[in-house]
């Protein structure tokens, strides 16, 4: 989550700053032992979606979404595995993982996220879009950890799920934060009809897509759903490209708009009525 659409470098104070606030703050709670995954921390929704013309074969499909791992800081090696573990529990048809993968923290964790998300059982596959934070630390290594985990990078592309003669497309666009979004591209490539779920890390990339009036429904992240949610009101903390639809369910023109409150934290790991997600889609 962040507040400002300006790109970060890598020997930008500001980024080497976090990244040794990251360093400390991971060292800390690991020593006292904070870092353990337990599964009341996590919760799943269970949200339904009407898709129009959804071919039979695809009546109750079931993704299941995650985003936002910002692996390395809340995020610890045995959070990651619990929550793998949690979603394979739930008989995914689909994985879908809405970018963000990680922070200011690259290097190290190459080898230890491919270990953990290389152990996703969907039905048929995970996909994955990259969020701007993997831009900032480094597209092509979060590339190297989607492929070899086996998870489709479908940034401004697009992965056909089939069941006989039926199809159901899952799009995707890179972060539109960092200016790597090609809508125009992802629409050339998909079929004249038929049924179409899209994944962009922003959430306000919705306005965007639902214009197209070619997608059913938009999976999104980015926002951490505010870390801090007031009841009835929702959250006070809005940012660049989460400020109309920062957390939750929205229909925006004929399109379902979904934003999954994230798995881990950013600049502050604190989370208040806003707990960490995991989202059970079933389209219907």
């Amino acid at each position: 989550m962040e507040n400002s659409g300006s790109e970060l470098a890598r020997n930008d104070f500001t980024y080497i700053f976090r990244r040794k606030i990251q360093v400390v703050m991971s060292k800390l709670s690991s020593k006292l032992g904070l870092r353990k995954f337990d599964p009341a921390d996590f919760k799943l929704e269970h949200v339904y979606v009407s898709i129009p013309q959804l071919p039979k074969p695809f009546w109750n499909y079931r993704i299941l979404q995650i985003s936002d791992i910002h692996y390395g800081q809340w995020i610890s090696a045995d959070r990651l595995e619990g929550v793998v573990d949690l979603i394979n529990k739930n008989n995914p048809d689909l994985v879908a993982i809405t970018g963000d993968f990680v922070s200011y923290l690259l290097d190290d964790s190459i080898d230890e996220m491919t270990e953990y998300l290389k152990e996703l059982k969907p039905k048929d596959a995970t996909v994955a879009v990259l969020g701007n934070h993997d831009h900032w630390a480094g597209a092509e290594k979060v590339r190297t950890i989607l492929k070899k985990s086996n998870i489709y990078d479908i940034c401004n592309n697009i992965y056909t799920v089939q069941r006989g003669s039926s199809k159901l497309i899952v799009a995707g666009v890179d972060s539109a934060m960092v200016k790597k979004d090609r809508l125009d591209v992802v629409l050339r490539k998909m079929h004249s009809d038929g049924p179409a779920v899209l994944l962009a890390h922003e959430p306000d990339f919705a306005t965007k897509s639902a214009a197209t009036k070619r997608f059913s429904l938009q999976l999104s992240g980015h926002s951490h759903g505010g870390q801090f949610v007031v009841p009835r009101l929702g959250t006070p903390f809005r940012g660049h490209l989460f400020r109309k639809y920062p957390v939750g369910k929205y229909k925006v023109g004929d399109m379902i708009q979904y934003t999954n409150r994230g798995l881990g934290t950013n600049s502050y790991w604190l989370r208040i009525n806003c707990p960490p997600e995991i989202t059970v889609i079933t389209l219907i």
